[in-house]
C-alpha cells in the first residue's frame, strides 16, 4: 500500500509541500440509512507512532519530525482495526509531510479501512515539517460537514462538525482535540456547546484532555445534559492507562447499546467505541 501511495504523491502534496484537498467527495459514498444502532470510534492516533513507554516520547522522540519505516504497518494496523466502525474520530494526523512520507494520514486509514468518505482539518501547518489535523470517516453520506477553528491563547486547535438524516432533526457529530490548558478548554467548550445548543440528537467525540466528571460539572457543556462513559474508562497512557481523556459524549435521546475502552495499544493513546441506539420514531423520518 505504501508504493501506491507513494506513486499518488504528486497528486496528493503540491509543490508547496501542502495537501492539495482535505475530502474525499461524497460522489460514491452512500446515503444515510440508519440501522438500529451505529458503531462509534474515536482514536488519537499521535501520527502512527507506536509508544508503550514513557521512555519512548524521548528515544522515539525524532518521529514527530521525521519518517520511520514502522509507520506504514503501524497504520495498517490502526486501519484493521477501524474498518469494524461506521464513523471514527482521529486526532494527531498528518495531513500530508515529511514525517508521514507526504501521505494524507486520514486518507490512507480511510482508504486502508474501505470507509467511502474522509474529512482532513489542519489545525497547525508547518509546512514540509508537519501537518497537524483531525480527521473523520464515515461509512455513510452526511448533510454537511463543516470546520471550526476553537479559541485559544495558543492556535492550532481544532472541531469537525458533521450533521447526518433530516435538516429539520438532523443527528449532529462533534469531533475535536481540545486544549491541555482548563481555560482554553472552557473557552473552547463554550464555543462548542453554542454549536450543538439547538440540536436534540448530538455526539460528541475526540481527545478531550480532561476527564468526563469535569467536563460535564464545570465547563459550558454542563448545559447540554451530556452523557458520558463511566469516569472510569481510562485511556491514557496505552501501557498503563490511568486517565480518562477519549470520550464519546452523546444527548440524552441516544440509548448507549455498548461503549468501552478498546485495547488496542498502537498509540499513547487507546480508542474508545460506543454503539448509539437512534431514538425512537427517527428512522420513520426516511
Amino acid at each position: 500500500m505504501y508504493k501506491r501511495f507513494k506513486k499518488q504523491r504528486d497528486s496528493v502534496v503540491s509543490a508547496g509541500g501542502e495537501p492539495k484537498g482535505s475530502n474525499s467527495g461524497l460522489e460514491h459514498v452512500p446515503a444515510f440509512e440508519p440501522q438500529r444502532y451505529l458503531r462509534l470510534l474515536t482514536f488519537n492516533i499521535q501520527v502512527g507512532i507506536n509508544t508503550s513507554s514513557y521512555r519512548h516520547y524521548v528515544t522515539r522522540s525524532w518521529q514527530h519530525f521525521l519518517p520511520h519505516r514502522n509507520r506504514f504497518q503501524n497504520l495498517d494496523r490502526i486501519a484493521s482495526l477501524l474498518s469494524n466502525y461506521d464513523v471514527v474520530a482521529l486526532q494527531e494526523c498528518d495531513g500530508g509531510s515529511l514525517r508521514s512520507g507526504y501521505i494524507n494520514q486520514v486518507q490512507y486509514l480511510a482508504e486502508a479501512a474501505g470507509i467511502p468518505y474522509w474529512h482532513q482539518q489542519l489545525n497547525r501547518n508547518l509546512g514540509p515539517i508537519a501537518q497537524h489535523s483531525n480527521g473523520l470517516l464515515s461509512r455513510f453520506r452526511p448533510l454537511d460537514v463543516k470546520e471550526y477553528k476553537l479559541p485559544g491563547l495558543i492556535p492550532g486547535r481544532g472541531a469537525i462538525v458533521a450533521r447526518y438524516g433530516t435538516e429539520e432533526d438532523p443527528l449532529v457529530l462533534v469531533l475535536m482535540h481540545l486544549s491541555l490548558s482548563k481555560t482554553a478548554q472552557h473557552r473552547q467548550l463554550g464555543f462548542v456547546s453554542e454549536l450543538i445548543s439547538k440540536y436534540r440528537h448530538v455526539i460528541l467525540m475526540g481527545d478531550m484532555n480532561n476527564h468526563a466528571e469535569e467536563l460535564l460539572t464545570r465547563t459550558p457543556l454542563k448545559e447540554n445534559n451530556l452523557v458520558p462513559l463511566p469516569d472510569t474508562a481510562h485511556s491514557f497512557p496505552s501501557w498503563r492507562p490511568e486517565k480518562a481523556l477519549d470520550h464519546i459524549l452523546v444527548s440524552p435521546s441516544l440509548q448507549i447499546r455498548n461503549a468501552e475502552v478498546v485495547s488496542y495499544p498502537m498509540s499513547d493513546h487507546l480508542p474508545i467505541a460506543m454503539d448509539v441506539a437512534l431514538p425512537d420514531g427517527y428512522l420513520e423520518k426516511f
